[in-house]
């Protein structure tokens, strides 16, 4: 099992590159959450979400760049990662996500 991340400005963003991602190959979406970056209290700054994609390592390398190329095409793209062959543990955190802990569904 790989991990794929990609993190880029924006929510709507973020639906759209996993979208994207989802469509490219036969991956699993495990979360899709916010990053608050350090300095966001002294300057307005987009907010930062991050996609986090499972899957075998060739279907999850051609989803996140996929993904990539989507974020990037809007010009709200920061940065991307892909861990193959993933532990335990890792896998457990990248399940967790800030969305959605507010809601009652």
């Amino acid at each position: 099992m790989a991990l794929g991340m990609i993190e880029c400005f924006g929510f709507v963003t973020s639906i759209v590159v996993a979208d994207k991602a989802a469509k490219t190959a036969p991956v699993e979406i495990v979360a899709i959450d916010k990053n608050k970056p350090a300095n966001a209290e002294k300057c307005e700054v987009p907010l930062v979400m991050v996609v986090k994609i499972e899957g075998d390592v060739a279907s999850v390398e051609a989803a996140t760049m996929a993904g990539v190329d989507e974020a990037k095409k809007r010009g709200m793209y920061i940065t991307h990662k892909i861990i193959p062959r993933q532990s335990e543990e890792i896998e457990w955190f990248a399940r967790l996500n800030a969305l959605g802990r507010n809601s009652t569904i």
